[in-house]
Formats: C-alpha cells, sequence, structure tokens
C-alpha cells in the first residue's frame, strides 16, 4: 500500500482532533463545579473525590444511574441541546434523595457517531448548570466517538451519581404507617418520562411540528416537552434535616401508581384524591387529543406532581411550610392505607 493510502483513524470516521477540541472547550465549564473536595483535573483516568471524617458517623455511599429518554428526540429534532444535561442530573439527584442522599458527585456518559464539540458543550452547559444549583461536583465522564452506530446528528446520555447518607438517615419506607399524609410536589411538565407516547401523541397522531404553536398549552410543542426536569433538593431537605419525612417517591417512568409502591412497607397502600393538585394543562391535552385512558395516563406520566412525600399527620403543617418556604407549593393529595402495596385513585 502505497504511503499516501494508508489508513487513519480519522479516515474511519474518529477524529481525535475534533474529540480534543471538545474536551477542551468543556474542561473550564466542568471546573465550575469543582469544589476543595475534588483532587483532580478532568482528562485523568479517573475522578479523585475526598470524603472528610465529619462527613457522617456511619457514611452510607448512595449511587444511581439513568438517562433522558427519547426526550433525547426532541432535542435532536430542534437542535436544542443544552437542557438535556439539567434533566440528566436533577433526576439523578432526586432518585438518590428519595433515600435520603445528599449528592457528592456525578459523571456522564455521552455517545454519537460523529463528534460535534458543539453540540457536546451545549450538553454539557446543561450538566454543569444542574451540578452548580445542587452542590454537586461534576469529577469525570466519557465521550465515546462510533462511527456507524448511531444516526447522524444523535447520541445518547447517561448520567452515574454519588450521595452521602448517615446509616441512621437512610428512608427505606419503614416509617411509613396508614394514616401518614401525602404530599406532592409539583412538576415542571413531562421531565422525562412518557416520551414515546407524548412524541406520538403530538408528532403523528395530530402532526404538529415541535415549533407549532399549541393554544391551550400557551406555548409550542418543543417549548412544552423541553420543558427542564425539576430537583426537589432544596424543597425536601430541610424536612429531612428535622426528620419529618417517612417516606419519599420520586414520581418517574410508571408515575404515580407504579413509583409509590417501591417505598411502602407491608401492609401498607395509599389512597390518591383525584382534583387534590391542578393538572397541568399538557396531561389533559395528551389525554383529550391523543384519547389516553385515565389509568393509562397515571402509570405513564407524572399527572403533575414530580415527587411525593410521606409523613406523620401532626408533622403535615410543618412540613408543608418548610417546603414553600423554599418557593415551592406542597399539596395534600392522599394518604396511606392499609393495603397490599397499591395505588387507588379515589
Amino acid at each position: 500500500m502505497d504511503r499516501a493510502e494508508r489508513l487513519t483513524y480519522a479516515g474511519s470516521g474518529v477524529d481525535i482532533d475534533a474529540a480534543n477540541r471538545a474536551k477542551a472547550r468543556i474542561k473550564e465549564m466542568v471546573r465550575q463545579t469543582f469544589n476543595p473536595r475534588v483532587l483532580s483535573e478532568i482528562g485523568l483516568f479517573g475522578g479523585l473525590y475526598q470524603l472528610e471524617p465529619g462527613d457522617a458517623r456511619e457514611p452510607v455511599l448512595v449511587s444511581s444511574a439513568d438517562g433522558v429518554g427519547t426526550k433525547l428526540k426532541v432535542a435532536f429534532a430542534t437542535g436544542i441541546h443544552d437542557t438535556v444535561g439539567y434533566d440528566l442530573v436533577a433526576h439523578c439527584v432526586n432518585d438518590i434523595l428519595v433515600q435520603g442522599a445528599r449528592p457528592l458527585f456525578f459523571l456522564d456518559y455521552l455517545a454519537t457517531g460523529v463528534l460535534q464539540p458543539d453540540v457536546v458543550g451545549a450538553v454539557v452547559s446543561g450538566l454543569v448548570r444542574a451540578c452548580r444549583e445542587f452542590g454537586c461536583a461534576l469529577v469525570g465522564g466519557e465521550t465515546a466517538e462510533m462511527p456507524d452506530f448511531y444516526p447522524p446528528g444523535e447520541y445518547d446520555l447517561a448520567g452515574f451519581i454519588v450521595g452521602l447518607v448517615e446509616k441512621s438517615d437512610i428512608l427505606d419506607g419503614a416509617a411509613v404507617r396508614p394514616g401518614d399524609v401525602l404530599l406532592g410536589l409539583p412538576s415542571a411538565g413531562l421531565h422525562t418520562n412518557g416520551f414515546s407516547l407524548a412524541r406520538k401523541i403530538f408528532f403523528q397522531h395530530l402532526g404538529l411540528g415541535p415549533d407549532s404553536f399549541v393554544k391551550e398549552l400557551g406555548t409550542t410543542v418543543v417549548g412544552e416537552l423541553l420543558k427542564p426536569h425539576r430537583g426537589y433538593l432544596q424543597a425536601v431537605w430541610p424536612s429531612l434535616g428535622k426528620k419529618l419525612v417517612h417516606g419519599l417517591a420520586h414520581i418517574t417512568g410508571g408515575g404515580l401508581l407504579e413509583n409509590i409502591p417501591r417505598v411502602l412497607p407491608p401492609g401498607c397502600g395509599v389512597a390518591i384524591r383525584r382534583g387534590a393538585w391542578p393538572i397541568l394543562p399538557v396531561f389533559s391535552f395528551m389525554a383529550d387529543r391523543g384519547g389516553v385512558a385515565e389509568t393509562e395516563m397515571y402509570r405513564v406520566f407524572n399527572m403533575g406532581i414530580g415527587m411525593v412525600m410521606m409523613t406523620a399527620p401532626g408533622n403535615a403543617p410543618a412540613v408543608e411550610a418548610l417546603v414553600r418556604a423554599t418557593g415551592m407549593e406542597a399539596y395534600r393529595i392522599g394518604e396511606v392505607v392499609a393495603g397490599d402495596r397499591e395505588v387507588v385513585l379515589q
């Protein structure tokens, strides 16, 4: 083979120089999430994070991994990539918060066919914005370029979080008992779940485009679908500190019907009162215009409630006040009843 014809990695679709440019662009953004406990720089083989002796008497690390699902398809269709990174961090923070943990550090994984530094930079900007908001250090990650594996212009995104909880403060649902009050904290919209059905309703069934204005929603389709996944750390943490919470449920895929039972102990069920909180217009719109049955809506979507707090009746007013002091509403949406880990709509 002639020297001029020798194969190269770039010729096979992987541009190392482009990857290096992308890493250079995001390095300073990521450093904005660092604190004195981060002992490494971006680009090493692993991220170093130091725990301090006073963090907890019996420290327990809580970890979780998740993705953004087919909400990414909306980002691809619109070229708006700076929100899905925020969604990813907020989702993961909420997941470990349910067990009483505060976030320590986060890592991300982004894989694409052809690396586009501008797109990667936009995604990372969302990660950084969320990590700074929730006090979580972004200590590393992976950007993988895999030609012929992903369609042009598309990528996959996943996140990995590690948090800390005192062993005696772990929330495992054991304290939940019949009579406990359910407080629902409002979602901002779909968050990161149910997008396969939502996209089918908006784009296929109704024939709308991303920029179509929907009067009932007061915004465009993309304006509604890319609303960020709300984080509940600030709203919930004061009540956790005062040990007023018996259980928490992050309402993600599976909706209220599937997620609340995950934290119920044996002998407990939940009764939820219809009309106890405002159903966001997007859910009413999809149910009506998409012809989706009520039970299916409650199994797929959060229906306007992104986090459920369970507390003793006598503590409910104090929890409500602590939540509202952070600027978030809290709705009494139901109560824990005797049952077999099921949710009943009343």
